[in-house]
């Protein structure tokens, strides 16, 4: 499965993004998915996940009430939907296949080209 995240940008605290993950491969529908993020200096953590069919949905603490994950399989995407941005959400967030058994976790050590969001004080 190939990656692209796309939707990042600059906002002011309190704003809104969505990011928007386009996976190739037939594959797609197969895989839990998740978002992944990382900040520099920090390792790279997890943010959120979707199973299959979008019917269960996994949050970090840091995000939940905030962050939306959801997927539409027809299009081979998955979204994030981040509002209520904090200074400490800005990073580069990453999106990923992940293991169904836990989804924090990614199933492989494949990262496609990742999306800035900077969110500013």
């Amino acid at each position: 499965v190939q990656l692209q995240a796309s939707g990042g940008g600059l906002v002011q605290a309190g704003g809104s993004l969505r990011l928007s993950c386009a996976a190739s491969g037939h594959t797609f529908s197969s895989y839990f998915m998740g978002w992944f993020r990382q900040a520099p200096g920090k390792e790279r953590e997890f943010v959120a996940a979707i199973s299959w069919s979008g019917g269960s949905t996994y949050y970090a603490d840091s995000v939940k009430g905030r962050f939306t994950i959801s997927r539409d399989n027809a299009k081979n995407t998955v979204y994030l939907q981040m509002n209520s941005l904090k200074p400490g959400d800005t990073a580069v967030y990453y999106c990923a296949p992940v293991r169904s058994s836990d989804p924090t976790l990614p199933v492989y050590v494949y990262w496609g080209q990742g999306t800035q969001v900077t969110v500013s004080s």
